[in-house]
């Protein structure tokens, strides 16, 4: 790999934990007015329903201003190169997120200002680190390298399960008051380092030390705290979102043997995080007795996914390559149907990438007669890719009727091709009308108004996918091209040049509002 793409991958994705206690208090000097709130564990703040008993909130950040530091968190994620809007897995990912949601606000671990004000977006990388980040404001990351590795939806619901807890019981906001209530560990350890300077400067370099090194394992203890609680409220989600909890002790299995080879299980005490080990038998505890921490077997769709996020974080030559070479392996036929259907898909993606479209042609046809076995969800993933290779190849597409965000942007795709953007138009509208948010939609949406010759309407498409990525500059900007543009054309249609006036105040306001907080 080259060592540069490498540090440039990581560079949003993996940096994004280890600062985020920085950002936070950044914000909170600059943006984020201070409130004693009340605990999200109270029955005051919980929308009903009965709950584990959680450490309490002792919080001073407030919802909205958690949110605001997690916009801006979020914003430089958008940025990143190695985002990765994937309709395919985040349609799959949704599938097993919308479930935890709906359990944690059901159980009372969320409150009804949270559900309001938090974005609830998962965010998805191309990274092949096996990591998964909760970030302020209901925002969490996902890499495709955990994705892949995931052997169940069991499996990955126990990572965004842990991370959904980390929000729900205000972890963020409450190291943030923890790094706050640590500050006269550290002040008193500069003026003690003070008054022994006269004396013995290496004395006072001691004292200026410990009182850090204090300060720093106090703040490890309540992260380990935090970790822990995030496992026993996450575990208790699964079983209430239709989910085995024996996914979490197969995962946690998993990421110990990912990370055996650089941890050696040395000096616990200097660590944010339980030890594994510590992990798995916690929460082997918890499972019914004989229940075990093995995983169902292997669903064929889960094992397309997983194959989909393999070729997405492998672009490189040689990886494709390989994929393409374990479908023409004589051992693939002793596996099973499902890790047949995996390593079928992971080739056919991965010969439409490189372009070589023959082969991609037949290991589809190899791939739809074993998923036609299988259950709806696989069939489902099998009738997009193909979809899929015949607008990479230029071919004729199948027609499906649209019933999921993967299959309208890939059929809007396949009809602007065709030349009915408007038919594109139709469902596209229909679509961010219920989910503004919507980045991907709003740019094929501008592609269907271009292709019809609706250039107005084009533009602000533009500017609403710049709205939802919060890059609200950018969205400035082509609002005013979009007045400009209705200014000298005779003709306008009249009712949309007032939604670009009305959203060009909105969006400058906002905008207004993003630099007060730099």
């Amino acid at each position: 790999m080259n060592p540069v793409r490498s540090r440039g991958r990581r560079r949003v994705y993996a940096h994004a934990r280890r600062t985020l206690v920085a950002l936070a208090l950044t914000a909170l000097a600059v943006s984020a007015p201070l409130a004693q709130t009340g605990s999200a564990g109270s029955p005051a703040t919980r929308s009903g329903g009965s709950s584990l008993p959680v450490m309490g909130d002792g919080s001073e950040m407030t919802a909205s201003a958690e949110r605001r530091l997690g916009d801006r968190i979020a914003r430089e994620i958008f940025r990143d190169p190695d985002y990765i809007d994937d309709p395919v897995l985040a349609d799959y990912v949704d599938a097993i997120w919308q479930p935890l949601l709906k359990a944690a606000y059901q159980r009372g671990e969320m409150s009804d200002e949270l559900q309001q004000r938090f974005a609830w977006q998962i965010m998805m990388g191309r990274d092949r680190s096996v990591n998964a980040f909760a970030l302020p404001g209901g925002y969490l990351g996902l890499h495709m390298g955990l994705i892949a590795v995931v052997t169940s939806r069991d499996e990955l619901a126990s990572v965004l399960a842990h991370e959904l807890s980390h929000v729900t019981q205000r972890h963020i906001s409450r190291l943030t008051t923890q790094q706050n209530a640590q500050t006269p560990w550290i002040i008193g350890a500069m003026i003690l380092s003070a008054m022994a300077a006269s004396k013995n400067t290496d004395a006072a370099n001691a004292l200026l030390a410990g009182g850090q090194a204090l300060a720093m394992q106090n703040q490890l203890n309540f992260s380990r705290d935090m970790e822990r609680e995030a496992d026993r409220v996450g575990f208790g989600l699964m079983a209430d979102s239709g989910f085995a909890p024996a996914g979490f002790a197969s995962m946690f299995e998993k990421l110990q043997a990912a990370s055996r080879l650089n941890d050696n299980g040395a000096f616990p005490y200097l660590r944010s995080h339980p030890l594994t080990s510590e992990r798995i038998a916690d929460v082997q505890g918890r499972l019914p007795l004989g229940a075990g921490s093995t995983s169902p077997p292997l669903l064929m769709d889960h094992a397309m996914a997983s194959a989909r996020a393999r070729v997405l974080a492998n672009p490189a030559i040689d990886s494709l390559r390989d994929m393409v070479a374990q479908a023409q392996a004589a051992r693939l036929a002793e596996q099973s149907p499902a890790a047949q259907a995996g390593v079928l898909y992971a080739a056919t993606l991965a010969a439409a990438q490189m372009r070589d479209f023959p082969a991609a042609k037949g290991l589809l046809a190899r791939l739809q007669a074993r998923s036609a076995t299988g259950d709806a969800p696989a069939q489902r993933l099998s009738r997009l890719l193909a979809i899929e290779l015949a607008l990479l190849s230029d071919q004729p597409a199948p027609e499906i009727v649209p019933n999921g965000r993967a299959e309208l942007l890939l059929m809007s795709r396949v009809w602007i091709r065709e030349g009915k953007a408007a038919q594109a138009a139709s469902g596209l509208q229909s679509w961010v009308a219920l989910h503004p948010r919507d980045a991907g939609a709003w740019q094929m949406l501008g592609r269907a108004n271009t292709a019809q010759g609706q250039v107005l309407r084009a533009i602000r498409a533009e500017a609403e996918a710049q709205v939802a990525l919060m890059d609200y500059a950018a969205a400035v900007d082509r609002f005013k091209a979009a007045q400009g543009l209705a200014r000298s054309t005779p003709g306008v249609d009249h009712i949309e040049a007032s939604i670009i006036d009305t959203r060009t105040r909105q969006v400058q306001s906002l905008l207004r509002e993003q630099a007060l907080e730099r």
